[in-house]
């Protein structure tokens, strides 16, 4: 049995080579997920605000809690809701997370949702090259669809525990939908005659690919190549209309130009071909390259959104599930739609992409002819027209307010937190509560992502930071008057009790899903909402000015989205045993906020930090 570690903080997990072919007695060995007591929740909700409140607020809320958590109150009513659903559904929050926290949401999907990884630069910079990887590409994630479907997946564990799989085949052949109210997924892979074509895209022109032989079987590099060429031959214009800008919208705004674009059979039947495709391919003309130092955070932020509307935003298709972005200056990446896709499965389907791109073609193309790619044509009618014109403007508007600062901290990695017996994942999350505290002086309310894959249909979790020991390390670190010695026994406190978070996060014990929970089954049960959810304690505790992200692989990417609040910060990062990749982003309406000094106060503590466990004197 090959087994691969992976950092358990976060959402990857123990894998091992067991055949998916076991599919039933493996589902049935994952358990379903608990709902934690209301009480332990109640507590760890009041510990959590204990950093953030002024006493007098605090007891005002504890006396609210205190209410809502007792024997025959409204908390107890509702958490009995939730023990019910939890006995007649196969996970009691998963759906309603996706349906509250993505398809409810009006905000683009664009830098707001949908989330880019950045991978190494690829050594060309020609058209041709560009080809020739972008065939490979493919070929490598139509290997790892035929291994999920012929069960040859390697099952993935964490602690010797399965985690649902049940993710991976929903990649393929979906598609969020706008709606007026609410989004839906249309998910096509599962139907009778499962799709067999791709969707390529380039200079805003769309084309089906079909990348299966009339036998069945996977079409090879050279055909794939061969097809690619005859698309950039047909697609040596940008005077089209940009069709995909429209996907950026808002998406109340997006659903209305929806329907005005499906009442005409051209326009419909297009869509469909886009949304059913089993994945988009986007061949983005090169990233305009200002320096090597900024050309990290160039590139991240080219996968992210397009790099605007004069550049490859209308290579975008921001509704599909997985899009693949290759450049023709070696930078390639994947953008994914959070409704259906989670980092876990992303991060092992580019895994398989790199390993698979190590080989060279398997087969030899077989001499049989082609059927030239299918270019899908619209028809553009004047308010179609004028839909992308504002589409276009709110886009770039969107991306210009985006500041985005990629780099890699160099100076050490996972291997040191791990030699003096601390989380590295803890260690990471305590330094940017410390970098965001001198920066701003204050504490901030941060999530960082835990995974719930240990059980049935499990999602994400949010890991709750500042804990009260971080607050006592932060407040005594920058304190001359306080001994090296006492600091690091502060940090040490501060970083445990981060990873015993996690912990409790891993075993279904955070709070935060509870908490949405209750307050979800009060809506379903017709029921007023609990006064602890309109408290402005719980309005600050939610008010997530630091979304964080550890997103580890096997090589060197980075993922990158946008913050969650207007004057808030996006940081992600994946630990390698000698350094680390960080992506910082915020927004440039708020004056406060400023991405590039975080960065460099981030890598100073770092390097503080490590002074603190290793001293140089």
């Amino acid at each position: 049995m090959i087994l691969r570690k992976i950092q358990p903080g976060t959402c990857r997990a123990w894998l091992s080579r067991v055949s998916l072919r076991q599919e039933v007695c493996f589902f049935s060995s994952v358990p379903s997920h608990p709902v934690p007591p209301l009480a332990h929740t109640l507590q760890g909700y009041l510990r959590a605000l204990e950093p953030l409140l002024p006493p007098e607020e605090l007891r005002h809320t504890r006396r609210m809690v205190q209410e809502f958590g007792r024997p025959g109150s409204l908390g107890a009513q509702l958490q009995e809701g939730l023990e019910r659903r939890a006995r007649h559904t196969k996970n009691w929050i998963s759906d309603w997370w996706v349906q509250w926290a993505y398809l409810e949401s009006r905000q683009p999907l664009p830098v707001h949702s949908n989330p880019a990884i950045s991978l190494p630069r690829r050594d060309y910079n020609d058209w041709r090259s560009q080809l020739v990887f972008a065939s490979k590409l493919i070929a490598a994630v139509l290997d790892f669809k035929a291994k999920i479907n012929n069960g040859q997946l390697p099952a993935e564990y964490m602690r010797g525990k399965p985690l649902c799989m049940e993710l991976y085949p929903l990649l393929f052949s979906s598609c969020r939908v706008p709606g007026p109210k609410h989004d839906y997924i249309a998910r096509h892979g599962r139907s009778r005659r499962s799709p067999t074509h791709i969707t390529v895209v380039r200079n805003y022109q769309f084309f089906q690919l079909e990348v299966y032989n009339s036998d069945g079987s996977r079409m090879t590099e050279s055909q794939i190549h061969a097809q690619l060429l005859r698309i950039r031959s047909q697609s040596w214009k940008t005077d089209k209309e940009p069709m995909g800008i429209l996907t950026s919208e808002h998406r109340h705004t997006w659903g209305q130009a929806y329907n005005r674009l499906l009442r005409d059979k051209l326009n419909k039947e297009s869509v469909r071909l886009i949304e059913t495709g089993l994945f988009s391919l986007c061949l983005d003309s090169p990233v305009m390259r200002i320096s090597d130092e900024k050309y990290a955070s160039r590139k991240a932020a080219q996968i992210l959104h397009g790099g605007g509307t004069f550049s490859n935003s209308g290579n975008r298709w921001f509704d599909k599930t997985l899009q693949f972005v290759v450049g023709e200056d070696g930078s390639w990446g994947l953008l994914y739609e959070q409704a259906t896709a989670e980092g876990p499965p992303i991060a092992t389907l580019l895994d398989h992409i790199l390993e698979y791109c190590e080989k060279p073609d398997p087969k030899r193309a077989p001499l049989v002819p082609l059927p030239m790619p299918k270019k899908l044509y619209f028809h553009i009618d004047r308010e179609i027209k004028r839909d992308i014109e504002h589409a276009k403007q709110n886009l770039d508007i969107l991306i210009n307010d985006l500041d985005v600062n990629v780099f890699n901290f160099k100076r050490f990695g996972k291997e040191l937190p791990k030699k003096y017996n601390l989380s590295p994942n803890s260690f990471i999350q305590v330094a940017l509560q410390l970098a965001y505290y001198r920066v701003h002086n204050e504490v901030c309310p941060a999530c960082d992502i835990a995974s719930q894959r240990m059980f049935r249909g499990g999602r994400t979790e949010f890991i709750r930071s500042p804990t009260n020991q971080t607050l006592m390390f932060i407040q005594a670190f920058d304190d001359p008057s306080v001994s090296r010695e006492a600091k690091l026994q502060l940090f040490r406190e501060a970083v445990d009790a981060y990873t015993a978070l996690t912990e409790l996060a891993l075993k279904g014990h955070g709070i935060d899903r509870h908490l949405l929970g209750l307050k979800l089954q009060a809506i379903e049960e017709g029921l007023s909402i609990p006064k602890i959810f309109m408290d402005t304690a719980y309005g600050l505790a939610t008010h997530w000015k630091l979304r964080t992200g550890q997103v580890p692989a096997n090589t060197d990417s980075v993922m990158c989205f946008g913050p969650l609040v207007p004057d808030g910060y996006a940081i992600c990062y994946n630990p390698q045993a000698d350094h680390v990749h960080f992506s910082i982003t915020a927004f440039n309406c708020c004056e406060e906020t400023h991405a590039e000094t975080l960065a460099g106060t981030l890598k100073d503590t770092l390097c503080q930090l490590q002074e603190l466990l290793q001293p140089t004197v």
